[in-house]
């Protein structure tokens, strides 16, 4: 699937996304990142197809599409499993398959609600984890989620992360905590302005998803106040280039990248870069 020149305005005249490029992987996650207001959810939107752009295109789109706003709307009169077989219906997917998967994923994420109860008396918690269902039973074709792991708790999140670590189709995700960075494979991009970063922008961060041997990645962070104690105690090993006072530079294994990334923003710590390094060119021959 790929969203190409997608410009946004909001009806108070808002600007969201200008021109915004993107192409989501087939076979491996693609997280968005960005700050505040950097038209994540916008974007994201407009990719599960429950909003149209003001300009721009969205190409190749699965005929099933599973898609989890950031502010799933529990305030709802029916039941989590008849409205999960309303959602069902809706997407044209049978029914009883969907059921059974949905049945599984309850399991699988800890659901504990009652299931007599209105989804409008549910949890935070519930609430999230019957909107992470009706989004994964119907085995979408392409995968949309805005902050999927916001208001589970640890066993529920451990849960999602095997979920989508093991999907092998397109998930296109938005993620504050960092965890999105460890899934397999994932590729990072950044929103700045309503565009997509481009690789040649310090502030994108491109991931290959099949490094060459022997490839190494410079990631360029920013943290709080002295890296030394972080880097020597809490992060995994790396060949330090540089650390000052709220940033450090570190050179790391392409493989070992997605690992590493993950568990200096789970530190705290923020990207600022991430880059290939480009091996030395070889000496030429008198």
């Amino acid at each position: 699937m790929r969203l190409v020149g997608i410009h946004h305005t909001h009806p108070s005249g808002a600007v969201a996304l200008r021109g915004a490029d993107l192409d989501v992987d087939p076979a491996v996650p693609t997280v968005v990142r960005g700050g505040n207001g950097a038209g994540k959810s916008t974007l994201l939107r407009i990719a599960a197809g429950a909003l149209a752009p003001t300009a721009g295109e969205v190409e190749d789109v699965p005929e099933v599409v599973g898609y989890l706003p950031d502010r799933f709307p529990a305030a709802r009169k029916l039941t989590p499993r008849r409205w999960l077989d309303h959602i069902a219906r809706v997407r044209g997917v049978d029914v009883d398959d969907a059921a059974d998967r949905a049945d599984e994923l309850l399991t699988e994420l800890g659901y504990d609600g009652d299931d007599d109860e209105p989804m409008a008396d549910l949890s935070t918690g519930n609430a999230r984890k019957v909107g992470l269902v009706q989004a994964l039973a119907c085995e979408p074709g392409l995968l949309v989620l805005d902050e999927p792991w916001n208001g589970l708790d640890d066993d529920a999140a451990d849960a999602l992360t095997r979920l989508l670590a093991a999907r092998a189709a397109p998930t296109l995700l938005t993620d504050h905590t960092g965890t999105a960075a460890g899934l397999p494979g994932a590729r990072l991009h950044r929103l700045r302005e309503g565009r997509i970063a481009t690789a040649s922008d310090p502030d994108s961060v491109p991931l290959p998803t099949a490094p060459p041997p022997g490839a190494m990645m410079r990631l360029d962070m920013a943290c709080a106040g002295d890296p030394r104690p972080l880097l020597e105690r809490v992060l995994p090993p790396a060949r330090v280039e540089g650390a000052a006072p709220g940033r450090f530079t570190v050179r790391v294994p392409a493989p070992e990248s997605d690992a590493w990334l993950a568990a200096a923003l789970a530190a705290g710590c923020a990207v600022r870069s991430v880059r290939p390094v480009r091996p030395a060119p070889p000496r030429g021959r008198r």
